[in-house]
């Protein structure tokens, strides 16, 4: 009986008009929500099982499409750990399970123990820059659970500089006996600088460094640990020096033709390769030009700045701007085909393709802008629209299912 087609076509036009009013729900509920995208309802046709000299009613079947690779609006906020892509991907996250999704709800901060969560908890995840870099739980593509709060303290022992002086070319040859090498107490000097440089643990060791003529265009350098200096303050130290090394000049110019790196063993740290080859030979007299050797003593982490390509820098109090994480980004060939989580999150499906983790900036994936949010892309006017119009179309129906059902009434209460 036809009637009865009628009725199923009729719920089925009520089922999928409350689909759609279901997403409107969402959708207007989410309206504020940080990186929501705007979900739509698509119907399709379902035909009906037709039969001679007559027709059967079909019905229809409701579609919840996604639009999770629109971009919405850039909201600036005070919060540094605030972040939005501009552009296509999404953030690596990890559930407090430690299962991997996708996002673009950046509104990160630190929890108790210092990693970067956002409001439905999920951890933001990176790549550490260094090996002192403490990590966290592995995620999609090894990356690792970022955490600023184990950043607090931390020393780096010198490991490379430079120190660039003039070496007077009238300067007397100085006897061997005389030379800053032999440690003796009539070891003389032409030139003489103190540097500074850091062990393992961040303590500043001072180094005297001598410069000495030994011929004509060749100067001998030597390093000496200032704490085993003399009562005077020099020679002879209580052990020989660190490093000696020969410097060759060019006659013709003055600049130096071999002698560079010098290679330090800090006591207490690592090997300091101090940079000498801007060093020169000159009618004039003895002066240092330029000196930069890195390395830091203990220092707190005072802020942390986020850049565009995603690198995580800690920002020490004596001025020590330091790279600690990269922040991963990721991306699937059909955005709009991943499965939708709560806490405003994607998983693979099998018609979104596979996971792709990269850095910003590179691969096609957009770049990440600190102190800022992305708003929702639901736009409320339309949706209002929609919901008055799946309100009508759900009465629609209902009259139409009523209709049949009447016209049934009357064909059972039919008499011979």
């Amino acid at each position: 009986m036809s009637f009865f087609a009628t009725m199923r076509t009729a719920a089925s036009g009520m089922s999928a008009q409350a689909s759609r009013l279901s997403v409107v729900s969402d959708n207007i509920a989410n309206v504020n929500t940080t990186g929501y995208k705007q979900q739509s309802t698509e119907f399709e046709t379902v035909l009906g099982q037709q039969a001679t000299h007559s027709y059967a009613s079909g019905g229809v079947t409701a579609h919840i499409r996604q639009s999770a690779s629109s971009q919405g609006a850039l909201r600036g906020t005070t919060n540094v750990t605030d972040l939005a892509i501009n552009g296509d991907g999404f953030f690596v996250v990890n559930d407090p399970s430690g299962a991997s999704f996708l996002t673009r709800a950046g509104g990160f901060i630190p929890d108790e123990d210092g990693f970067l969560i956002n409001t439905a908890g999920f951890k933001l995840m990176g790549y550490p820059l260094g090996d002192s870099v403490p990590t966290g739980d592995a995620g999609i593509g090894g990356t690792t659970a970022i955490t600023i709060g184990q950043l607090s303290l931390t020393a780096k022992a010198s490991t490379s500089g430079s120190f660039t002086a003039n070496l007077p070319s009238a300067a007397t040859a100085t006897a061997a006996g005389d030379l800053p090498s032999a440690n003796s107490a009539t070891s003389a000097t032409v030139g003489k600088s103190s540097i500074v440089a850091y062990d393992n643990l961040g303590a500043p060791v001072k180094l005297d460094v001598y410069f000495n003529k030994t011929a004509d265009n060749t100067w001998e350098v030597s390093v000496f640990d200032k704490a085993g200096a003399s009562a005077t303050g020099g020679f002879p130290y209580a052990a020989g020096p660190i490093v000696t090394q020969t410097l060759d000049f060019d006659p013709a110019n003055g600049k130096m033709l071999a002698g560079s790196p010098l290679s330090i063993a800090v006591p207490n740290g690592a090997t300091l390769e101090l940079d000498l080859s801007k060093t020169t030979q000159l009618a004039a007299s003895y002066s240092v030009i330029d000196t930069a050797i890195n390395g830091n003593a203990p220092s707190a982490v005072d802020r942390v700045e986020i850049a565009e390509d995603g690198t995580l820098f800690s920002i020490y109090a004596n001025g020590t701007r330091t790279p600690t994480y990269k922040i991963a980004l990721a991306n699937v060939r059909s955005p709009n085909n991943l499965e939708q989580r709560g806490g405003n999150v994607y998983a693979e499906s099998a018609d979104s393709g596979g996971v792709v983790v990269g850095a910003a900036q590179s691969g096609g994936l957009g770049k990440i802008v600190s102190s800022t949010l992305e708003d929702s892309t639901v736009d409320l006017a339309n949706e209002l629209a929609t919901m008055i119009e799946s309100q009508r179309g759900y009465t629609a129906n209902s009259k139409v299912f009523q209709t049949g059902a009447d016209l049934i009434e009357v064909l059972v209460n039919l008499r011979s």
